[in-house]
């Protein structure tokens, strides 16, 4: 899909209960805030309003609240998609690790012929907030609802999308939301894994330094072992480059390099702090 030719609503709020009443979408995996990971799956968004509390974001989002405050998830979709224009709206709750720009890919391009699409867990449970919907049923559903109810206050996510005909996308790791302290703990984990860490350490610090470059992670590492006979740590090199990257883009200098290096730092002695 063509960028601008979707706007995102991301549900940000909720009382997070099962964690303690902690604000839930600044929650970290990986360094990086729930928030953050989520807005970097839908970069291509020509409008994304974020429905809660303001807080500091990865990048710029419209603002807003539901009505009444506290109202629920059919409140919080409205308030959003009242400050959308484009003719889809991807539709997304603000605690999904593993949400990537691939599904969301997939999620536009099966709303083709359907009046959304929206992903199942591994459980075949469906999952109305990791969904992309066209904007004019859904506006129909959330009118009609209001009619028939007084207003969307305390109505489930259910009553919304159970007469919109939906395709149904499995995919079990995008799915996966954080309800729970175990939920982090799983996800901080997984982010761990042999086969991902250094991916997921390398988008994080690119996030972090605020530049957006492909690394050829491979070709780095034979550089670095070639260099220094055999490398033991391989995100010491991957990162020291990417601070480079980064103090290069801001003029070079020991400043440029000293800010650089403090944002890495910190970064790090987060994902230590996770452990």
């Amino acid at each position: 899909m063509t960028p601008g030719a979707y706007d995102a609503v991301i549900l940000a709020g909720g009382a997070a209960r099962r964690l303690g009443g902690v604000d839930k979408p600044a929650l970290r995996v990986g360094g990086r805030a729930l928030l953050d990971r989520v807005l970097d799956a839908c970069p291509g968004a020509g409008r994304t309003v974020v429905v809660g509390p303001r807080r500091p974001t990865v990048r710029p989002v419209r603002w807003a609240r539901e009505e009444p405050p506290g109202g629920g998830p059919v409140a919080a979709v409205d308030a959003g998609v009242r400050q959308t224009t484009a003719p889809v709206v991807l539709v997304l709750s603000a605690d999904l690790p593993f949400l990537t720009p691939e599904t969301v890919e997939t999620l536009l391009n099966g709303v083709e012929g359907t009046e959304g699409a929206q992903l199942i867990d591994s459980d075949g449970r469906e999952q109305p907030l990791v969904a992309a919907y066209r904007a004019e049923p859904l506006r129909r559903e959330i009118a009609l609802l209001a009619t028939e109810h007084g207003g969307l206050g305390g109505l489930p996510l259910r009553l919304l999308v159970s007469e919109l005909a939906l395709a149904r996308l499995q995919h079990p790791t995008a799915s996966f939301d954080c309800d729970t302290w175990e939920d982090i703990t799983t996800a901080r984990a997984r982010i761990r894994e042999h086969g991902s860490v250094l991916d997921e350490w390398i988008t994080a610090v690119k996030a972090e330094l605020g530049i957006d470059l492909d690394v050829d992670t491979a070709a780095l590492l034979d550089l670095a072992r070639d260099a220094a006979h055999g490398v033991a740590r391989p995100a010491a090199p991957l990162t020291t480059f990417l601070v480079g990257y980064a103090a290069a883009q801001k003029g070079g200098g020991p400043e440029a390099l000293a800010a650089a290096t403090e944002k890495a730092a910190a970064l790090a002695a987060r994902w230590a702090e996770e452990q």
